[in-house]
Order: structure tokens, then sequence, then C-alpha cells
């Protein structure tokens, strides 16, 4: 058992990494791999000689961690399954390897900061009529007013830097799914095809306003056919 000998914890330390994935494609697939699990405080992934193909994700809560560690033990992750267990600790040295480490009195003042921000841009957003969502201040209908239920999501609001697989390890989770279809000429939409339309209504219920990075809720309707 890899985490016998360490408590639970709120991180997890990860190993058995492909060591050829870019550092920030490999951080932002963690994050969108790990964050249904429960919130993230942060990921760190080293390019350094000795911490290659390691990485530690920090949740806010220990039972995120324990289900994490549970559940995607040995997950074939860039086609390798990935090792995990409870990490001894973020330690003050990955940290100030990393170039981020930050008193502990200055971090919480940072995060009440952060958290303040944006709490307040949730509250300013607009609400639009007739089940149409605001997104970065613009209108985005909804969509299931107008285009009944199908096996096919338009997924919008996608960060550029999204990749397919990053939007596989997402939806592959739920029953019925089948393939995950990009437009390279258009970043920031996907399209995502279940079996049925039963499984892509489950899939869009639980991952409708999901944030593969903070500003960025996904908006998930179904495809025009």
């Amino acid at each position: 058992m890899l985490t016998a000998d360490v408590p639970p914890n709120q991180s997890i330390y990860i190993k058995n990494i492909n060591e050829k994935v870019n550092k920030e494609e490999l951080k932002r697939s963690l994050y969108c791999l790990f964050s249904h699990f429960g919130r993230i405080h942060d990921v760190v992934a080293l390019k350094t000689p000795k911490l290659r193909g390691q990485a530690w994700v920090v949740f806010t809560e220990v039972t995120a961690a324990s289900n994490a560690v549970r559940q995607m033990q040995n997950f074939p992750f860039y086609d390798k399954p990935m090792r995990i267990q409870y990490a001894k600790s973020k330690s003050d040295c990955v940290t100030k390897a990393e170039g981020t480490f930050v008193p502990k009195e200055k971090k919480i003042m940072q995060e009440e900061k952060v958290e303040r921000r944006q709490h307040a841009e949730e509250t300013q957003q607009p609400s639009m009529p007739n089940g149409a969502t605001a997104v970065n201040g613009r209108p985005v209908p909804s969509g299931q007013d107008t285009v009944p239920p199908n096996n096919i999501l338009f997924i919008q609001n996608l960060p550029i830097e999204t990749t397919g697989m990053m939007l596989q390890m997402l939806f592959e989770q739920y029953p019925g799914f089948k393939e995950i279809r990009t437009i390279e000429a258009k970043p920031g939409i996907a399209f995502v095809e279940f079996g049925d339309d039963v499984q892509s209504s489950m899939a869009m219920q639980a991952l409708q306003g999901f944030k593969i990075t903070p500003p960025n809720p996904m908006v998930i309707s179904f495809a025009k056919k």
C-alpha cells in the first residue's frame, strides 16, 4: 500500500508521469483531471532533473485528496499508469524550487484577497432572460430551449489552450462517452459525443459550469443537428 506510512492529508504525490509532457500542459491536465474531486489549492510540477515525472496536487479538503488517491490509482495518464500516495507535505523546498514560496501568514492574506475578488466578480455576473448564461459579460444562449436533447454536446467558453485529451479526461468518466471533436480553426469550443441523449444529459448536468481555469466556466448545450 503506497500510503500506509503517510497519514491522510490534503496533498497527494503523483509519480510515474510521462516526462515528455510540457510542464504547463501537465499542470493544466492535472488540474482538469483532479478538480472534480474537490477544490484544488495548487498544482506543482517541476522540470528539474530530480523531480521529473513527479507532481503534487494540493486540495483544500482531506476528503477530496482521499477520493483522488482511491479512485485514480493506476489511471492511465499520457500512456503511463499514475502512482499516487498522500504527500508527506508540500514542503518549503518544493515551493522554493518552484519560485512560489510565500510565508504562511502572507499566503493566507493573498488567498483571502483572491477569494474576495472572485466572489465580487461572481455576484456581478449579469443574469440573462430565457435561460441564457452570461460569460465574461457576454450573453451565451443555453441552447436547451431551441435544440431538443440529443447525444452530442456543444461545449463553449473553453480556454484557448484546452486540448482534446484534457476534455476526454473530464467526459470519459460518464457512461456512454464516445469521442471529443475539436475544431482547430475555432479554439474555445468542442463537441462531445455520447451513446444517447440520456447519457449526454447526465454529463451536461454534472459538468455545466465546470472551470478548467478559474475565468472559464464551461457552457454546455445540446448540439444542433
